[in-house]
């Protein structure tokens, strides 16, 4: 039942993600290409092609009739996206870390820290990192815009760091993206919402809608626009384990945060920059190219972990023999990695024999070596957040009969 309402859940979460994300680009891509109009109402308009026929769309302050303006009828309003994406996102959150523990938010070679402290953390900077930015971009954020923005970089950065800090990468990784998601439906729910209430309250009585709550609402648009690349990153970084499991993935966070962004940005202007394309150009291959030192050259192993250097420190029962043999490599395997990857599991909390990997026969392990390897030795993301307690011997003895030949004798 865990794993299908996973299942649902992200199902759901990403075709709401993909409805919400399309409408902002839309609506961003619509205001940037108004063709300007005469009349005072009027902020402009634009013609599309599209299915066969051409769009008109006009951007107005209200219907047109002799005597000013009404409410349009029926009206189309752009609010359940947001609200479904978030809403979905933060059951995954429970079901996949909080509760249902298909992924690992607590990690002991990063922290020593209980599952219950670990969500109240995980959950607080959420809640905190949200109400500090609300609270700054309400407080100052229109006088002293600059500023604001300084401060938000530092409060974003201080999240990034408590995430990498206490968690394990993964989780790091997609809860920073929660974060960030949060606070774009935050901007949504009580910044934008407001403001189009507002303005359809306005026209109902007849009276001229505050512009000043109006551009409020359309810095937070433009805020969420530039957070959105940074968002999809992090949500899809879970996939990459040579992505999060570096060790300086607090770096890693805010070069995909702050590349993606830039090149958001030089989309954005292309309609009025000419030298957007080599902005772009320059932002996209920069970033491309820090991540293809982290990701090919993979995380720096400490430095036991590689053969004729390994310690022995960690376990005083364990030592690393001279001649590793399987016998010596199966039983770290059948210990540490095969309760769930068997085609009978005794933990099914990541589902049934994750990503169809099984260590049941010696077959099947020598098949695998070189994904063990890149794993359990080089990357050191299996097992995930370290469920199931190996130690730095253990993987070093892997290593070594990998290194060996990783031969059935």
């Amino acid at each position: 039942m865990t794993e299908l309402l996973d299942l649902l859940a992200r199902w759901v979460h990403v075709i709401a993600g993909i409805m919400w994300v399309g409408n902002s680009m839309l609506f961003n891509f619509l205001d940037r290409n108004l063709r300007k109009r005469s009349e005072p109402d009027s902020y402009g308009d634009i013609w599309l092609l599209h299915s066969g026929g051409f769009y008109l769309m006009e951007k107005n302050k209200g219907e047109r009739i002799p005597a000013g303006l009404r409410l349009p009828a029926p009206l189309h309003w752009f609010k359940w996206q947001a609200y479904t994406t978030w809403i979905t996102g933060a059951l995954l959150l429970v079901v996949v870390y909080y509760v249902g523990s298909r992924a690992l938010l607590e990690d002991s070679t990063v922290r020593a820290i209980s599952h219950g402290n670990a969500v109240a953390l995980a959950v607080g900077i959420i809640a905190g990192a949200w109400l500090v930015y609300e609270g700054l971009f309400r407080l100052i954020g229109e006088r002293w815009p600059r500023a604001t923005l300084v401060l938000s970089i530092i409060v974003l950065i201080d999240a990034i760091v408590l995430y990498t800090t206490f968690f394990s990468s993964r989780a790091a990784f997609v809860h920073i993206g929660a974060m960030l998601g949060t606070i774009m439906a935050g901007n949504v729910a009580f910044t934008i919402m407001p403001s189009q209430r507002e303005l359809v309250a306005a026209l109902r009585e007849g009276r001229e809608p505050s512009q000043v709550i109006a551009d409020r609402a359309k810095t937070r648009s433009i805020h969420n626009n530039y957070i959105t690349f940074p968002v999809i990153a992090l949500m899809i970084s879970s996939h990459f384990p040579s992505l999060y499991s570096d060790r300086s993935s607090a770096s890693l966070v805010l070069i995909l945060i702050a590349g993606s962004a830039l090149v958001r940005h030089f989309m954005n202007t292309r309609f009025t920059n000419p030298r957007w394309g080599f902005g772009l150009t320059v932002s996209a291959g920069a970033t491309i190219g820090v991540l293809a030192l982290a990701m090919v050259g993979g995380p720096t192993p400490p430095p036991h972990a590689f053969g004729g250097r390994f310690a022995e420190a960690d376990s005083a029962s364990m030592r690393i023999p001279d001649i590793v043999t399987f016998a010596d490599a199966r039983r770290i395997i059948d210990r540490r990695c095969a309760a769930c990857h068997s085609i009978t599991p005794s933990d099914v909390s990541l589902g049934r024999t994750p990503v169809g990997i099984a260590f049941d026969t010696p077959e099947q392990i020598v098949a695998l070596v070189s994904r063990i390897r890149e794993r359990a030795v080089i990357q050191r993301t299996m097992p995930p957040g370290n469920k199931t307690f190996i130690t730095d011997t253990e993987r070093a003895i892997l290593a070594k009969w990998i290194e060996s030949g990783a031969v059935l004798k």
